[in-house]
């Protein structure tokens, strides 16, 4: 990757918009020079405060991917981010009012929250900052009691309401698009008890009024042996148990039919099939809770290897953009090579000059000089 610079910095901030591609390519550029956290996180949110009310979400964005994703190599940038978020999140409060701002920047602080990426205290914290009431709405001391009264019924009613509102209608809009783009691919993906919500799921949608929605960031992408552990497991999985679905196969018609207890001629058959339904619903219980466990596993594989696949593509993509610089610089020297060659074969060759030393005497040596001053 290129050297970390603030100008660097800066020009990448500048070029950052909400498209998956972008915001993932900067997170692992940042995440790679995390030793300068401190002054990236600094930079961040100077500019954050300065770029229009659209692009402090992606810049949110952003940081949501950073702060999660660093946290297998080190916990330089959430340690940082949390010095400056409760600034920023009290800047949005104060300067925009755009209820899907304010609802995305909700679902991330609920994300956080799910996921324990900082104390709920914290994110209370935050959250209030965010939801701040606009300057002047609040009644003045010189007002009547009657008149003061009406302001904070309001804010009761309308002000406390309105973000909680506009999450509700970005998340109900986000899953309908959600689950119009699951239909699409044909595929669904499982999601586990610590999966992150729908919200971050990574969704390709149409437009929407003209612009891209905002790219929600994937998950932590795993190491390789842990994905080959993964897959190992799933070798040995309920599903490819061939004894136990032979068991289960083989199990009496009697067990599974109401009609055959009317056959029941005494109660020692009764028993005996008592004992075997007994047994059969153990061995199907065990098996499904089997399956259930297998189910999970299988899609916490299945965002592994997305996320996996996300990283990897994007590392090709640089290594494509690397390959694409040496092949120009080869060029380039394969030209200055024969540019080179070309030169050297117009020269003279000094072998076929005419000798112009022909027929003089040779210039005498140092020792003759000597010997001729005495």
């Amino acid at each position: 990757m290129s050297a970390f610079t603030d100008s660097a910095l800066l020009k990448k901030l500048a070029e950052l918009n909400s498209s998956q591609q972008s915001i993932q390519t900067l997170s692992l550029w940042l995440i790679h020079h995390r030793k300068h956290s401190a002054a990236i996180v600094r930079t961040w949110q100077r500019e954050l405060e300065n770029v229009p009310e659209p692009k402090k979400l992606t810049f949110m964005y952003l940081a949501n991917d950073v702060i999660q994703n660093s946290k297998k190599k080190g916990p330089e940038y959430g340690k940082e981010y949390s010095l400056v978020l409760g600034k920023v999140f009290a800047h949005i409060g104060e300067k925009c009012r755009s209820d899907k701002l304010l609802g995305s920047l909700g679902r991330i602080l609920n994300i956080w929250l799910e996921r324990g990426v900082y104390d709920p205290k914290t994110i209370a914290d935050w959250r209030s900052r965010l939801h701040k009431e606009a300057p002047g709405s609040s009644s003045s001391n010189g007002k009547t009691n009657g008149d003061s009264e009406k302001p904070e019924k309001e804010k009761d009613h309308g002000g406390s309401s309105k973000p909680e509102k506009s999450e509700r209608r970005e998340k109900r809009k986000h899953e309908d698009r959600h689950s119009k783009s699951k239909r699409s691919r044909h595929h669904v993906q499982g999601s586990s008890s610590n999966s992150a919500p729908a919200a971050e799921e990574v969704v390709s949608v149409e437009p929407e009024n003209g612009h891209t929605p905002p790219y929600l960031p994937l998950g932590e992408p795993p190491e390789p042996e842990e994905l080959i552990r993964a897959l190992t497991s799933i070798e040995n999985s309920a599903s490819s148990d061939a004894v136990v679905r032979e068991r289960i196969a083989k199990l009496p018609q009697e067990i599974s039919e109401i009609s055959c207890i009317s056959k029941l001629e005494d109660k020692d058959k009764a028993k005996e099939l008592a004992i075997q339904v007994n047994e059969a619903v153990d061995l199907l219980n065990d098996y499904n809770a089997r399956l259930a466990a297998e189910m999970e596993e299988r899609s916490k594989l299945a965002t592994m290897l997305r996320d996996f696949q996300a990283e990897q593509k994007e590392l090709l993509s640089q290594a494509e953009q690397r390959l694409d610089e040496h092949k120009k610089k080869l060029a380039k020297m394969l030209g200055l090579q024969k540019e080179i060659h070309d030169h050297l074969s117009n020269l003279p060759d000094l072998t076929r000059l005419p000798d112009v030393t022909g027929g003089l005497a040779p210039l005498p040596s140092a020792g003759d000089l000597f010997n001729a001053l005495h």
